[in-house]
């Protein structure tokens, strides 16, 4: 709080607290003693009560009121603040956020007269029903500039920061006022405008506001002020009525934003309304009034009023129900003049009120028109008229049209307005109608009107406050279409509110720098709001129905149940409820009423009636019924209900419509403000002050959502305390924690925190303050209320102390005083009559001597006051002289200063002159501004002018529109005439279909006749034909010989040019063979490297190879150490466990010697020789302790260094692995880019060979070829086909033999169950046995020997699990031995019995005993109290031990689970790098098969070349024979033709090897590329996998290290451990020498009592062994199921492998034959020899069958390694459960050990008790001393046993070894075959090079075939120049018909040679022939 708030103010008194009541000690004592909590009462809501005590689920508790006590349940209990939180200002601060907190705090205050509470970020107010004094001008002035947290709760306060932070942030703001009706809201709005209006006012106010009355010529500066104080009078006047809640409830809903001008001043203000109740003008409920305004104006109207208003008495009028009410806190006539004035000083002038009022009194005449019902017609009738004449007159209208408007209603139909007749309860709706709409429209004109006044100012409004008062949450017994719209927006609103507070939290949290996760709350409350707003939501489907005009409200009902029925948040109604649906909202579930829903959203009204008030003589009328919509009754007349569709001209909008996009603007508005929020409380509906009904003020607290605004608090941090505070405050929790010194507040509440060990989620520490969950502080004011008791007692107890010691002082100073005053008064009663003294007392004043002193005494005096009164004076000087020195320092100042004013007021002449000019400026800006002004209003004129022209043509329009739809109309009717006439012409139609059908039948007929004639005809016209053909052909051949002639003239010149030609091709050919030798040079070069190439990547996978095999033999000696670090880890743990066996056998041994300790009194000779032995023993004991824990250090210090070396090894391991493993990726993305190579390669040349089958012909015999190797693919499918069905037949046999195996599992379980059931009887019987024979000697024998037998019973059912028929064998066999056992005890338990008679005697005598010796017990007690907690700190230190085992074990696990990964990445490594190789054979076969073609053409060309040379021998033949060049022309002229074929052959071949080479190159350069891509993939593949080798190689080095740590912090422990025993076997030392010094008399009665009870601990511990073994066994054979699973499982696998294997097979298979076929083809295509062809398919199968041998062999080889691991997997799960076997034995062990140290103490024990009895007792406990030791040499037997099986383990893990070395062989053996593999395709690249020798050797052949082509061409130009010779020669002749003939002849087989077809050629031949015959 403010520092200067006078606390005396009264006004204050109901704002403010007095903390003196609230801080009361003893009321925090009693909350702190009596543990206050809250229970639920059905009165006062909630009561304090106190607990007493819990009873289950329920508590009981004690009313603190009445004392009743009362049984609660514990959930609703509800926990109560201290008292420091009582009254407190801020809700959000309770400690306890809870119902019944928050309704208490505002009791309290409400009771104190404090109705203002702040809950975290809104203002809660609490009507208080009565005036009070805190709206005066003096507490504005107290509120105005005050932050929130400086003055007490109020709206202005709310107000007031709204303000600033308006004008600081320039963020527009909004105050929403919620609440019920009578809440108060109206009323707060109120405060919170006459607040701004004081505060924001452009001048100050003399007066206050409240009383101002003004006139409208007062208001000159100030004016929009006043007048936005008096719109509220008006507002209420016209909008507020009595209901039965409140007297002044606002019946509708207003948002008045008040905009504010950049200073901050009021710039104007607008209203917007929400949601008349106009229903309330036409009538009301009991009690209730309508709005204020018609009571004003009949009381307060004077008498020319009434008579201008045509009023009455308020009970002659119809729509006022109850009349006249009056309200007792209002003057109806004062109202009255009140609301004129105002709205005289919002500018009304006197004919618009004139008018308001005329509009009202005809809103009341409307209820008076009396209709009524004629008898025979359903037409209403209106007896008198007179009430229609006054409306009439009111309104401005004609009677005669306004009465017929309501009787006879004209609706337009089309084109025609036709009248309809109205009943009696039709014309009452529309009159009810008519008088709603005419308020509401004068309602709405008022407010239009106001807006005006306060809108109508110059300045310009910067930003603005929007005050939201709008009806709060209502939840009736049953609501309507109203309560929806209320409740609707209430949900938005609290929906704003939830999502601005957790904003507004959040953003603190953030400021203060604390994590939080954001929840939106707003989210919550979406479900509810979709379902009233969305598509299809109730609003939507309202609007629908009301479109259809048979719509009812069930019809509504029925399709919202349909629609929601499966919403959360929509409920259908039950069958005997009045409610038809209801809807979950925040505050609770509210039921609705369907009723009249569909009336109330289409709010229907009278077409005519409003058409004549909209043509009135009244102006006023006609302007608020301008914009009328409509729900005319033409759309009612068109369905049968009272309610009309809404589709005329597309304007009419729904209520619901029109509320929800207000609402949504409203809601636009409020998001783009800073909210504030005041939630209004009625406390009770009886309007009394002071009363609170507790059950109505929860129910608005849920309504205003304050509770959810708790339960959002709860998320958070609600409590929040700055540093300073928090520790002046909470310091004394924490005493020494800070350190003297100055100390950062953070860090201070930081170490308190610590010290106080809150948990870390019920605290945030941030910048300044520390946040705390609710609830928190509560629990630290009890801790410091109980600390501030203890330290008031304390101080008090020291207070009395010191008073009483002071009192004591005094009263001893006292005693001595009074001592000496009897002292001197017996004294001077001695010397009052001697006379020297008498003479003493006389003489004694007349000495100086005696002054003396006096005078000194004055001069000492005289002397201190000079030496004060010259102190005072130099100090006197000193400050004289400082002030001196401050005023020339002030002076200096002041000058500096005046020469800066100087400064300053030049600048200011400045800045007045420039500020002068801008004003001049801005003058002119606005006066250019006004004249702007003045043009856009003649602009508006205008445009209002043009509006008024667009009605008119929209009117216009309309009319066109009726006329369109008139014709329209008649369309339709056109449309049915077409209609019919359609249908006749259809029913034609279908006659002429029939008379065509019969016309047809007819033609058919005719055309049969017409095709006999015409076939007739044909036959004629074919002789003719054939006689034709005859001619022709005859003229044909005469015409064929003429162009014989003509073509061989033509051919003589195509000759040649064909001989120009051929040279030119000739020469192309020549430079064309010299480029491909190149190419085919450049092509070997290539294929040399890549052999090179090759040959490097076979040696880099025999490198591989040999790299793997060594890592094979690595793993497996990894394996081996991890097995053996397991084991040593396991036994580790088997000895630790034997270690604390130990520690609890001698902590049993040392209770047993304390209770020996009291009978050590009476020791005799024979205790003495125990005594020894016991300590020899002891001794024993110890050093073997010590010995062994020794050797378990030695043990672990030897696992660790072990552990150390396997690490490091494996990590080098690790890295060698990884580099292997980038060295192989690196070689497969070579490989791989090789094989791409390779492909694209293939496919080239399978293209070029797709391209040669098209041009070649004759592929005959290879088609035969092809069908025999078909053959012989068919026959290897049937092989493999077989193999299939084989390893199909092995597949089934192997899954029969799984089933019957899982047969045997399933017969063995169900035989195990038996068994164990069985063994339970048995131990259930034994059990039985053991009870009836706890406290005898003789039974203890016997049950030790069972035990024994049952021990062996469960190590031959462990060692059993390998075989499960062994284990149902064993286990009957132990059945049998069990029975028998029990039969043996049946026969024993008499004999027990008797031994137990005798016992029991005994019994009786060591009770006398007992009670002698208890005082001794007791000493021993406290001794064994003190040793109990010395054991159980130990038992803490091995459990936390323990612990730490388990969680070593826990990283073990997963360091094997890293270690198998990296187990599964090497096996996938090694697939990768077989697939490569793989690949790289692939590649080796396919680069054979390149090879194999090249040589292939290589050999065709060598095969043109010699035919070449044959045709230039042929030429030179005919050369040498060119002298008989005449007999041989023929001969000459096929030779020609022959070698004319022949070079166009090699022409085309030529051709096709250049496509071959082009596309060989091509597919050479894509290969190029793509290897490139694929090495840069590779290599990125290759740095991620080493990326992540290297992230998972370092956190197996963080594990490592973490496990080192933990070994050292155990070999502490160990150590620590250690220490410990030896301080217990110090204390066992000291406990017998006390044993010693004591008597064991008492002990022997003790011993058998402890005895006993130890026997049954120990038969229930061997039970509970026996349970856990059987619980082990089922486990066992759970897991013996689940490895049956894995096996299925891999089975499964196996064959999808198979499958997937054999897939690939046939791939590779199909690839070989084609590749087959390829070569076939290759072949068949050139001429090679037989020889080479056999020798190359004998080659191709070898390498086929070598490869299918390889893959074999890797198949093999890899079930080999799967069944190898699969028998290491089983046979480390067998080592597994051996060891587990191991370690129970030793616990079985060390159990034994025990159970013979508890017997030699129970040995001892009977020796005691039986000292005094004959020495025959003595002889039995040494016999039975002897059984114990024969039962440890039993042990010590089956100990070697145990060590026997271990090394049948280790022999047996010995052959698994073995067996593993002989997989390394087989797979040395394997490498081996791969290497005689290299070596063969060393051999065919040998082969290789030979042919490539060949190769050679015939381009030299082909060379010496193009030298013979030249020689031939030369030789064929000589002939050629020989047969130019010859023709000449002929030409001379004159050579008759034969030579022309010959010559023609010639011509013709050239040209037929030239055509490539000898088969022509031949046939010219004979025809020249003919021709020479």
């Amino acid at each position: 709080m403010a520092a200067d708030i006078d606390m005396n103010d009264p006004e204050l008194k109901y704002l403010m607290v007095t903390k003196d009541g609230l801080e009361d000690p003893a009321s925090q004592a009693e909350w702190t003693q009596r543990r206050l909590v809250w229970i639920p009462h059905n009165e006062h809501g909630f009561v304090a009560a106190s607990i007493k005590g819990e009873v289950g689920d329920e508590v009981e508790v004690e009313i603190a009121d009445t004392g009743k006590r009362v049984r609660v349940v514990k959930d609703d209990i509800q926990k109560m603040n201290p008292p420091k939180f009582n009254k407190v200002e801020d809700m959000a601060e309770l400690t306890c956020l809870n119902e019944a907190s928050v309704l208490h705090n505002l009791k309290e205050r409400y009771y104190s007269g404090l109705i203002y509470t702040y809950s975290g970020l809104f203002c809660v107010v609490v009507n208080p029903y009565r005036r009070l004094p805190i709206y005066t001008e003096k507490v504005i002035d107290m509120y105005k500039g005050k932050k929130r947290h400086e003055m007490p709760p109020h709206v202005y306060a709310i107000t007031d920061t709204a303000y600033r932070s308006m004008l600081q942030d320039r963020e527009d703001q909004s105050i929403l006022c919620t609440g019920e009706s009578g809440a108060g809201k109206t009323e707060n709005t109120k405060k919170v405008i006459q607040y701004l209006a004081y505060v924001a006012a452009s001048k100050a106010k003399g007066g206050s506001t409240e009383d101002a009355e003004h006139t409208g010529n007062v208001f000159k500066s100030g004016e929009l002020e006043a007048q936005l104080l008096q719109a509220n009078p008006i507002l209420e006047a016209f909008g507020n009525a009595k209901t039965v809640k409140n007297d002044n409830s606002s019946r509708f809903g207003k948002f008045i934003r008040i905009n504010f001008d950049n200073s901050g001043f009021i710039a104007g203000a607008n209203i917007e309304t929400y949601l008349l109740e106009k229903s309330r003008a036409i009538r009301q409920a009991n009690d209730e009034r309508t709005f204020h305004i018609f009571y004003q104006l009949l009381s307060g109207a004077s008498a020319a009023m009434k008579k201008e208003f045509l009023l009455e008495d308020a009970k002659k009028y119809n729509f006022l129900t109850a009349g006249k009410v009056v309200v007792p806190s209002m003057d109806d006539v004062q109202e009255f003049q009140s609301t004129v004035n105002a709205m005289q000083i919002m500018g009304m002038s006197e004919e618009d009120i004139s008018s308001v009022f005329r509009t009202v009194s005809a809103c009341l005449l409307f209820g008076n028109m009396q209709f009524k019902q004629e008898r025979n017609s359903d037409q209403a009738t209106l007896p008198d008229n007179t009430v229609a004449q006054q409306l009439a007159h009111l309104l401005g209208v004609n009677v005669t049209d306004f009465v017929r408007g309501f009787l006879k209603p004209r609706i337009k139909v089309g084109r025609e307005t036709v009248t309809k007749a109205q009943n009696k309860e039709q014309c009452e709706f529309a009159v009810e109608a008519i008088g709603k709409a005419l308020y509401e429209r004068l309602f709405k004109w008022i407010v239009m009107r106001i807006n005006r006044s306060l809108d109508r100012t110059k300045r310009q409004g910067a930003s603005f406050i929007g005050i939201l008062d709008i009806a709060g949450f209502e939840i009736f017994a049953m609501n309507s279409f109203e309560q929806l719209c209320i409740n609707y927006t209430n949900e938005k609103l609290q929906q704003l509110f939830n999502h601005t507070m957790f904003i507004l939290e959040q953003e603190e949290y953030q400021r203060e720098g604390i994590e939080w996760k954001f929840i939106d709350f707003g989210l919550d409350l979406q479900p509810t709001i979709d379902l009233i707003e969305k598509p299809m939501g109730i609003l939507a489907l309202l609007d629908e129905e009301c479109f259809f005009p048979r719509a009812t409200d069930k019809t509504f009902i029925e399709k919202l149940n349909t629609s929601h029925s499966m919403h959360p948040k929509y409920c259908k109604s039950e069958f005997r409820d009045k409610a038809d649906f209801a809807i979950v909202h925040y505050a609770g579930r509210v039921d609705y009423s369907g009723h009249q829903w569909l009336m109330k959203n289409m709010d229907p009204l009278n077409d005519h009636v409003v058409l004549l008030m909209q043509t009135s003589s009244d102006p006023y009328i006609v302007q608020i019924w301008k914009d009328a919509e409509i729900v005319g009754m033409a759309q009612q007349a068109m369905g049968d209900s009272q309610f009309g569709t809404r589709t005329r001209k597309g304007m009419f909008r729904t209520v619901s419509q029109l509320y929800k996009e207000q609402l949504t603007k409203l809601m636009g508005t409020l998001r783009n403000t800073n909210p504030n929020f005041v939630r209004c409380i009625i406390p009770n509906h009886e309007k009394r002050a002071g009363k609170i009904d507790a059950a109505l003020v929860l129910d608005q607290l849920r309504c205003n959502g304050v509770l959810e605004g708790i339960r959002i608090c709860r998320q958070g941090f609600p409590n929040r305390i700055p540093f300073q505070e928090f520790r002046q405050r909470y310091e004394l929790l924490t005493p020494n924690v800070i350190p003297k010194g100055f100390m950062d507040g953070k860090k201070a509440c930081e170490m308190m925190i610590q010290a106080i060990e809150l948990e870390p989620n019920l605290y945030r520490i941030g910048q300044s303050k520390i946040f705390l969950r609710a609830g928190v502080l509560a629990s630290l004011e009890e801790e410091r209320d109980i600390k501030m008791t203890d330290l008031i007692v304390q101080f008090q107890a020291f207070c009395r102390g010191m008073l009483a010691r002071r009192n004591y002082q005094k009263r001893l100073q006292q005693l001595n005083a009074i001592r000496i005053i009897q002292r001197n008064c017996a004294a001077y009663l001695k010397l009052r009559n001697w006379q020297w003294w008498r003479l003493y007392t006389k003489v004694k004043p007349l000495l100086q001597v005696t002054k003396q002193e006096e005078k000194l005494t004055q001069k000492e005096d005289e002397l201190k006051q000079i030496q004060n009164d010259l102190e005072s004076q130099k100090k006197s000087v000193e400050e004289v002289q400082r002030k001196f020195n401050q005023a020339l320092q002030d002076k200096n100042v002041l000058a500096e200063q005046l020469q800066a004013e100087t400064e300053l007021c030049a600048e200011a002449e400045e800045m007045r002159a420039r500020l002068l000019a801008r004003k001049q400026e801005l003058e002119e800006i606005l006066h250019d501004m006004e004249t702007r002004l003045e043009e856009e209003e003649e602009r508006t004129t205008t445009l209002n002018s043009d509006k008024k022209k667009l009605q008119t043509q929209i009117q216009d329009l309309e009319e066109q529109l009726e006329e369109e739809e008139a014709a329209r109309q008649k369309l339709q009717l056109e449309k049915v005439q077409c209609d019919a006439k359609i249908k006749k012409i259809e029913e034609e139609f279908a006659i002429v279909e029939d008379s065509n059908q019969k016309l047809l039948k007819e033609k058919k007929m005719l055309e049969e006749r017409i095709g006999d004639v015409s076939g007739t005809l044909v036959e004629e016209e074919e002789k003719a034909k054939h006689l034709m053909k005859l001619k022709a052909k005859h003229e044909s051949s005469i015409g064929e010989l003429e162009e014989r002639i003509k073509k061989e003239l033509d051919s003589k010149a195509e000759l040649e040019r064909t001989k120009r030609k051929l040279e030119t091709d000739l020469n192309d050919l020549k430079e064309q063979i010299n480029e491909k030798k190149n190419h085919t040079h450049e092509v070997q070069i290539q294929l040399a490297k890549r052999e090179e190439e090759l040959a490097q990547a076979m040696m880099r996978v025999d490198e591989e190879v040999a790299s793997k095999s060594q890592l094979q033999k690595h793993l497996r000696e990894v394996e081996s150490q991890l097995n053996e670090l397991q084991e040593d880890l396991e036994s580790e743990r088997v000895l630790r466990s034997k270690a604390e066996k130990q520690k609890r056998d001698l902590n049993e041994e040392l209770e047993a010697l304390k209770n020996e300790l009291l009978d050590s009194l009476d020791t005799t000779a024979a205790q003495q020789e125990l005594r020894t032995k016991r300590e020899e023993e002891l001794a024993g004991l110890k050093r073997s302790l010590e010995e062994e824990v020794a050797s378990h250090e030695q043990v672990i210090a030897e696992l660790r260094h072990k552990h150390a070396n396997i690490n490091a090894n494996l990590n080098q391991e690790i890295d060698q692995l990884k580099k292997t493993k980038a060295t192989l990726d690196k070689n497969k993305s070579q490989l791989e880019a090789e094989n791409a190579d390779l492909a694209n390669d293939l496919k080239a040349l399978q293209s070029a060979r797709l391209e040669s089958d098209k041009k070649r012909k004759a592929l005959e015999n290879q088609i035969s070829e092809l069908q025999s190797k078909s053959g012989d693919s068919e026959r290897q499918r049937s092989e493999l086909t077989e193999r299939l069905a084989k390893v199909e037949q092995e597949l089934n046999s192997a899954i029969i033999q799984m089933e019957e195996a899982d047969s045997k599992a399933m017969t063995a379980a169900t035989q195990l169950k038996n068994m164990e059931a069985q063994f339970a009887e048995s131990q259930g019987l034994l059990e039985d046995e053991t009870r009836n024979k706890l406290a005898l000697n003789t039974k203890l024998r016997n049950i030790e020997q069972e035990k024994l037998h049952l021990q062996e019973v469960l190590e031959e059912e462990e060692s059993s699990k390998r075989n499960l028929e062994k284990q149902v064998a064993t286990l009957q066999v132990q059945l049998t031995e069990a029975k028998k056992r029990a039969e043996e005890e049946s026969n024993n338990s008499q004999q027990l019995e008797e031994t137990k008679k005798r016992q029991s005697k005994e019994l009786e005598e060591l009770r006398a005993r007992l009670a002698e010796l208890q005082a001794l017990n007791e000493k021993l007690d406290k001794s064994k109290k003190k040793l109990q907690a010395e054991l159980e700190d130990a038992q803490v230190d091995i459990d936390t031990n323990r612990a730490k085992v388990v969680e070593l074990e826990k990283k073990q696990r997963n360091f094997d689970k890293l270690i198998n990964e990296e187990k599964v990445n090497y096996d996938r490594c090694l697939q990768e790098k077989e697939a490569a190789e793989r690949e790289a054979r692939e590649k080796e076969t396919r680069i054979l098969s390149l090879n194999r073609t090249v040589d292939e053409l290589q050999e065709r060309l060598e095969e043109v070349d010699m035919s070449r040379k044959r045709l230039q021998v042929e030429l030179d033949d005919v050369v040498s024979t060119r002298g008989t060049a005449d007999k041989n022309v023929h001969e000459l002229e096929k030779a020609k033709r022959s070698l004319e074929s022949q070079l166009a052959e090699q022409k085309t071949q030529i051709e096709e090897l250049e496509d071959e080479l082009q596309l060989t190159e091509d597919a050479k350069l894509r290969l190029e590329v793509n290897m490139q891509a694929m090495k840069a993939q590779f290599e990125r593949d290759l740095t991620a996998r080493e990326e992540q080798g290297e992230e998972k190689r370092r956190a197996l080095i963080k594990q490592l290290r973490e496990l080192e740590v933990e070994l050292e912090e155990e070999r502490k422990q160990r150590t620590m451990a250690v220490t410990g025993r030896k301080k217990l076997e110090g204390d066992l030392k000291d406990l017998e020498a006390q044993l010693e010094m004591s008597s064991k008399v008492k002990e022997d009665a003790l011993k058998q009592v402890k005895r006993v009870g130890s026997q049954l601990k120990e038969f229930q511990r061997e039970a509970d062994e026996a349970r856990a073994s059987r619980e082990e066994l089922s486990s066992q054979y759970k897991e013996l199921e689940r490895k049956l699973k894995a096996m299925e499982a891999e089975l499964i696998q196996y064959q999808e492998d198979l499958a997937s294997a054999e897939r690939a097979k046939k791939n590779a298979e199909g690839e070989r034959d084609e590749i087959q076929e390829e070569l076939n083809q290759y072949t068949s295509k050139m001429t090679l020899g037989a020889d080479e062809k056999k020798r190359l398919e004998a080659r191709i199968a070898g390498l086929e069958e070598e490869l299918e041998d390889e893959q074999s062999n890797v198949a093999e080889m890899a079930d080999r390694m799967r069944k190898i691991q699969l028998s290491n997997e089983q046979l480390q799960t067998d080592l597994n459960s051996e060891k587990s076997v191991v370690v129970k034995m030793e616990g079985h062990r060390s159990m034994l050990e025990r159970q013979n140290k508890e017997l030699k103490s129970k040995l001892a024990e009977l020796e005691g008790e039986i000292r005094s009895k004959t020495k025959s007792t003595i002889a039995a406990l040494e016999s039975k001393m002897s059984n114990l030791e024969e039962q440890l040499e039993v042990e010590s037997r089956e100990r070697l046993a145990q060590a026997k099986a271990n090394r049948k383990l280790e022999k047996k893990l010995k052959e698994l070894l073995m067996q593993v070395e002989d997989e390394r062989r087989h797979a040395d053996q394997y490498k081996e075959q791969l290497d005689k593999s290299n070596s063969r395709v060393k051999q065919l690249k040998r082969q290789m090079e030979e042919t490539e020798d060949e190769l050679s050797k015939e381009k030299m052949q082909r060379r010496k075939a193009q030298r013979e082509v030249e020689d031939m061409m030369e030789a064929q130009e000589s002939q050629n120049r020989e047969i130019s010779s010859l023709k000449t020669k002929l030409r001379r002749g004159g050579g008759g018909l034969s030579s022309r003939l010959d010559f023609l002849g010639v011509k013709r087989g050239s040209i037929a040679t030239a055509s490539d077809d000898s088969q022509n050629a031949d046939d010219s031949v004979d025809l020249e022939e003919e021709a020479t015959k």
